[in-house]
Formats: C-alpha cells, structure tokens, sequence
C-alpha cells in the first residue's frame, strides 16, 4: 500500500492550483467585444482567441494527464504554471493580435491542471479523504468560474481587459509560490517511468484539433463548405487510426480499455451532454444579460455587472459539492450523477421558459450549479474507483477532454441556431435565444433520464456503495 504523510495544507494548495483554471478560463467569452475594439478586428475574427484556447487546451490536457501518472508530478506542475503565467502576461501585454492569440494558446495549458491535481491527490492524500478531495477538485473548476466572471467584468469595466489578463499572471505567480512550497518535492518513488506514446499523442493533436476545429468554425464557415468537410473527415480518418494504434500498445497516451468500464463510459458520456448543455445556458445567458432591451429579451447589463449572472453557479456548486460528501456516504457516489443530471435539467427547462429577468437567470444559474456541483463531483470519483493508480491521470484527462468537446458542441449549436434565427442586421432574436435555451434543457432531460433508467436496472445496490480502491 502507498505510504501518506498527512499534510494539511495540500488539498488547500491543490485547490488553489484548479482555481487557476477557472480564473484563467473566464478571461475569455466576456471580452471578446472590448477585444475586437482594442485590435480592430471584426467580432468573428476577435472569438479566435476563445478557438486557440479551446484547441490548445484540448490538445494538452491529455498530454498532461498521462505525465501527471509518470513520477515528475510536481515539477509537471509547475511548468505547465510557469507557461500559463508567460501565456497571461503576453496576452496582457501583446501589441497585435497575433502575439496576443499565441499568449491564449499558452493560457490554454490550464484545462490540463485538473488531472495534474487529481493524481497528485491520490497519491498524497489519505485513503479516508480521498474521495472528498478528487470531487473537491473537479468541481473547483465550475465554481470557480462563477468567480472569475465577475471578476473579469468588474477588471475589464472599471479598467480595461488588459487588467484582466495582467490580474490572471498575477494569480498564477501566486499559485506557483505556493505549489513550490507546498506539494512534496522530488519524484514519486512508487509512480513507473513508462515510455511516452509519441505516436499516439500526434494522431490525438491532429485529430481531435481538426474535429474541435471544425465544430468551432462550422457556424461562421458554413457546414457544407469544403473546408469543414475536409476538417471533418480528416478527424475521422486520423481519430480511427488513433483508436487502433492505442489498442495495440502497452502504454498508449490513454488507455482506451478503462473507458469500457462500466462506470468510466458513464462519466464520459456525461461529460459530453452536460459539458454542451452547461456552455449553452452560461454562455446564452450572458448574451441575453448584456443584450439591449429593444431585442425584446435583452438585459442591458454592462460588462461590469454582466459577469455577476454567472456567481451564483460558483455559490450552489460549491454547496452542492459539500452536500455530495454527505449523501454519498448513504446512497453511493454514483447516484449522484443522474441526481445531478436532473438538476441541471430543471435549470435547463427554468432557462428555457423564464429568462426575460434579471431574477430568473440567476435562480437558474443558482439551480444549475447545484447539479453541476453533483455531476462534475461524481464523475471523476467514478473514475478513481475504477481504474488503477497508473491510469488515473490518463483517465481522468480524457474526461476533461470530453468536457471540452461537449463545451465545443454546445458553442457550435447555439452559434448555429443563433445565426439561422438571426435578425435583419445579425443580431440574436428571440426566438434563436429561445430555441438554444430548449435544446439545451432537452439535452440534460434526455441524460438524466437515460442515468435514472441505467441506475434502475443495476441488479446489486452494493455497487452504489463500492469503496474506493487505492493500489499498492
């Protein structure tokens, strides 16, 4: 069995680390007028810099996951910081747009923190706090977001968004500080030092960049243009050739075996729906919040208040998550996923019917984060349960990776259905807001229903309830 040496102030220093991505992550969808003004650059050319982010990350985060299973958990750590605070400070300081999309792709390494923090909690923290810790983690992200956004609005209205950025370089200097002195030093001596897949990981960029590539710019580009087609099965051609390379190696970049697993596919399938329903409703709303009242759904908000839509997801999902260490210990942490699901469903359907005040979107933002909180705490413990220590990293990544895609999903639908029902000038109507908002509540019913039928037909209740295992 591994060998812990209690240190209280790691899960707090872990926690800090993840809520550098959420910080990080909300320098982006709020900006992207005073961006477009500021290089003068026209509103689609300006949303390159949520793309190369979005790419970026995709294509890091399960590189980072299969490093963060090797034994240079720390140190892969702190230069994935030290690259987002470089990132930051160029994105900060660029004097073109260009260096300033090359600083968001550095900033786009924060999406691979999460599994860093995972492994480096299940290798450090007790048995008995385990399971706490790595929901703790996975769901610091979602409401620490509920942070950053009015955080960001507040910077960027009272200054401008180069304040934002520079208070981004500043959080992750800080985090690196107390990474360096907090997270125990040198290799872990119980991690293998297995080969790295190359191959594996060039098929993933190229593949998975193409297809993210393809569902971000399908809207602007138009679906049937040949571009996108040609995107479209060029990740076909390079994901399948990736999927049969992986299976025929002993140390692949992710070991696609585990995601059969039973309680594995369940997190990942999850991740997709819930990932595009979540980006639907955050990023719908904050459109309606700052829209002029003469759209007829229109809030009027200025970006100062605008981002303050979004806090009361980072209150009820960090409630929800406190809850989640209660109510698994009677019923089992996977109940929690369809419960969570359902959540999200009601929020979905209150968006859907009622968001033409300022009151409603936030009661549903608030109901979206409790079932956000329950979900996003569930899927990764589902995952740690179920996998051995060496993949955990890999594992959990590549259901990080889902969540983007899902998040690219839900960008490019409601971008899509927003365009067809756009008005005389391009504006949002509000039949485009209303249709994006359906889809999403749709999404999430059709999940929790499908979680809620699978839970019903499980044959043993004891699987609800089944430790979580920790290898030698």
């Amino acid at each position: 069995m591994k060998t812990v040496t209690p240190n209280k102030a790691l899960l707090p220093a872990l926690v800090f680390a993840a809520l550098a991505t959420a910080i990080v992550s909300s320098l982006g969808m709020l900006l992207v007028p005073s961006i477009s003004e500021q290089f003068n650059v026209d509103i689609a050319t300006a949303q390159w810099m949520l793309t190369v982010n979005l790419l970026a990350g995709a294509v890091a985060t399960p590189i980072l996951g299969r490093l963060s299973d090797g034994p240079h958990k720390k140190r892969l750590l702190l230069v994935s910081l030290s690259i987002m605070f470089i990132g930051s400070v160029l994105a900060a300081a660029a004097p073109n747009f260009p260096l300033f999309l090359t600083g968001r792709a550095l900033q786009g390494l924060s999406y691979g923190l999460v599994p860093i923090t995972i492994s480096i909690a299940r290798r450090y923290v007790e048995q008995s706090k385990m399971q706490p810790a790595i929901s703790s983690l996975s769901v610091t992200v979602s409401s620490g977001i509920g942070i950053g956004y009015p955080l960001t609005g507040i910077i960027a209205g009272l200054f401008d968004y180069s304040f934002a950025f520079w208070f981004g370089a500043a959080f992750v200097l800080a985090t690196i500080i107390v990474v360096w002195r907090v997270v125990p030093a040198g290799p872990d001596t119980q991690a293998a030092s297995l080969p790295f897949d190359y191959l594996g990981t060039t098929l993933l960029t190229f593949g998975l960049g193409s297809l993210l590539l393809a569902i971000s710019e399908g809207p602007k580009w138009g679906w049937g243009s040949l571009p996108i087609l040609v995107l479209l099965v060029f990740a076909v051609v390079i994901l399948t050739v990736w999927v049969l390379v992986e299976n025929k190696l002993d140390h692949p970049l992710i070991n696609l075996r585990t995601l059969k697993q039973g309680d594995v596919l369940l997190a990942n399938i999850s991740a997709i729906a819930l990932g595009a329903a979540l980006y639907i409703g955050m990023s719908v709303s904050s459109l309606v919040a700052q829209a002029e009242e003469s759209t007829g759904y229109g809030l009027s908000l200025p970006v100062l208040w605008a981002g303050f839509v979004i806090f009361p997801l980072s209150v009820s999902s960090f409630t929800a998550n406190r809850m989640v260490r209660i109510l698994a210990k009677k019923v089992g942490i996977q109940i929690m996923l369809p419960i969570g699901a359902i959540i999200m469903s009601l929020a979905g359907t209150l968006l859907w019917l009622l968001h033409s005040a300022l009151w409603e979107i936030l009661l549903s933002m608030l109901v979206f984060g409790l079932g956000m909180g329950a979900s996003y705490a569930a899927m990764p413990a589902l995952i740690a349960r179920s996998v051995a220590t060496q993949e955990l990293g890999s594992s959990v990544s590549f259901n990080q990776v889902l969540r983007t895609v899902g998040s690219s999903f839900g960008t490019a639908i409601s971008a899509a259905i927003i365009a067809t029902h756009a008005g005389l000038n391009g504006e949002a109507t509000a039949t485009g807001i209303n249709m994006t908002f359906m889809l999403g509540a749709l999404l999430c019913i059709a999940l929790g229903a499908a979680l809620l039928i699978h839970t019903a037909l499980r044959s043993s209740p004891r699987t609800y309830s089944a430790p979580l295992r920790v290898d030698s």
